[in-house]
């Protein structure tokens, strides 16, 4: 992003998720940070969008399942990362199912809404449950968040863009690139293709480049990304999967509303 700015968006994935995507005029976008003159890279106007609750989100998910336990054993016996095991399980899942959460749907508010929606007291909710249990049930569940948190970006998104950004391509970094099944979901649910560092700690690298600047080894930000930061990985989103992402999408941001109709007759009681 910082030797190619235009058309890009950066996603940093961790507890939480950022959103950072500059311009050359201020770009004033409704629930989202800024635009900030020189806060990211000097010359341009920078806006920040923001999901509260990311990869805690995901944790606090799959951590309460009653199956979660036998995911870590077998990641044990394995000498694997738990989520590589569920991993495996949502693929045996998608064997005998073609859409698994097509009944299953997440809303990602549970620790409010920052971006686009700008609501603290926005509440999360899961749609469609029922007396499934076992470790079906948690990849069906874990698949159906990472989605929701797709989409929260997709609204994000589409929010910067309807406000004059034209973003074309997103650029992600963080602990959730390690995960397979993230970084797919996220292509296909957003429609945009995911570029990845070939840095696998982005942000260390951010601070060399800060740092090589302000030493005046680069003349400039840009110039020192576009000599140390390296391009990696690039996951496209699957057209096969455009129209069910679609009309989950809008079943997504449909939540919303629900939500806030049920909270309507008891504000009251506060």
């Amino acid at each position: 992003v910082g030797a190619a700015p235009q058309g890009a968006l950066a996603l940093i994935c961790g507890t939480s998720n950022c959103h950072m995507v500059t311009s050359e005029a201020p770009v004033m976008v409704p629930g989202v940070w800024g635009p900030y003159f020189g806060a990211m890279l000097p010359g341009t106007w920078l806006n920040e969008g923001g999901q509260s609750a990311a990869g805690a989100l995901l944790d606090w998910t799959v951590q309460q399942h009653a199956a979660w336990p036998a995911i870590e054993d077998a990641a044990r016996r394995e000498g694997r990362n738990a989520y590589a095991v569920l991993n495996d399980r949502v693929a045996a899942l998608e064997v005998r199912e073609t859409w698994p959460t097509r009944d299953l749907h997440v809303l990602a508010d549970h620790h409010g809404n920052r971006s686009p929606r700008a609501d603290p007291h926005a509440r999360g909710s899961v749609v469609g449950l029922t007396l499934e249990t076992g470790a079906d049930a948690l990849a069906r569940i874990y698949l159906a968040t990472v989605q929701a948190l797709a989409y929260g970006t997709r609204h994000i998104v589409e929010t910067m863009n309807a406000s004059g950004h034209r973003i074309e391509r997103i650029v992600m970094c963080g602990g959730a690139t390690k995960n397979a099944l993230w970084l797919r979901d996220h292509a296909d649910a957003i429609g945009c293709d995911i570029h990845l560092a070939g840095e696998e700690d982005a942000v260390t690298l951010g601070a060399a480049l800060l740092a090589a600047t302000a030493s005046g080894a680069f003349a400039s930000l840009p110039v020192a990304a576009g000599a140390m930061a390296r391009p990696g990985d690039k996951i496209a989103g699957r057209a096969q999967t455009r129209a069910f992402h679609d009309a989950k999408y809008r079943t997504y941001l449909g939540l919303h509303d629900d939500l806030a109709r049920a909270r309507g007759p008891m504000a009251a009681w506060l």
